[in-house]
């Protein structure tokens, strides 16, 4: 049934996608899931040439009645390397180590929502540490931030378009540079060499920031 839990058929219907090269974007929409389900399924459960539908579906029904979250991979497994992979990724895109690790595991949580307690004892790293890495992602998009007003906490949810938000987030931030280049191009004149350098680089910067938001509004669909 959309939106609850994923039974045995669904997880034989995803092994069967992955093994006919389908995105998983394309294996939720066949399953009428959330592309963020998908991923955190196949994530936490071998990644995509470990996945394993039977075993996927032991472990949750596992986890299920001992009530508590998959603990973390150990590295060398399937999913641990996946995870690292996905970690260096990250990384070389300019995201700092930590909070690619914060952001991963919001990523591969089963509804996508983390307390800062619960990142602390699963990536065994200090409060502070969280802090930073959750406000830089909230910040950026990637993820936001509710109130427990029941029990004081922030909690930390990571959406099935954060990728839109971010990569929007992202932009607006590239037009508000743009808009101080081409400021700074008039202050030196746009007839003396520096002007023209900042100007010819705030001109290619703005056409393609507006033309990822563009392509972001576009292809939005994918992602529910």
């Amino acid at each position: 049934m959309p939106g609850g839990r994923l039974t045995q058929q669904d997880r034989e219907r995803i092994a069967a996608g992955l093994a006919a090269g389908l995105s998983y974007a394309e294996i939720a929409r066949r399953l009428d899931r959330p592309t963020s389900t998908i991923t955190r399924e196949i994530g936490r459960n071998g990644g995509p040439t470990g996945y394993r539908p039977q075993q996927a579906h032991q472990a949750t029904a596992q986890r299920a009645r001992r009530g508590t979250p998959a603990p973390p991979r150990a590295a060398g497994s399937p999913g641990g390397t996946m995870e690292e992979e996905l970690i260096e990724v990250a990384v070389r895109t300019g995201l700092p180590r930590m909070t690619a690790r914060v952001h991963l595991d919001l990523l591969l949580s089963e509804d996508g929502r983390r307390t800062a307690a619960e990142l602390t004892q699963r990536l065994k790293i200090s409060p502070a540490t969280v802090s930073v890495a959750v406000n830089f992602l909230v910040e950026q998009g990637y993820i936001r931030r509710e109130r427990d007003p029941q029990r004081r906490r922030d909690i930390y949810v990571v959406e099935d378009d954060a990728w839109y938000t971010s990569i929007m987030t992202s932009r607006r931030h590239t037009l508000e540079t743009v808009r101080a280049t081409m400021a700074a191009a008039e202050t030196f004149g746009l007839d003396s060499p520096v002007g023209r350098r900042l100007a010819k680089a705030g001109a290619f910067l703005e056409r393609i920031s507006l033309d990822m938001m563009d392509s972001a509004d576009r292809w939005r669909s994918l992602l529910t």
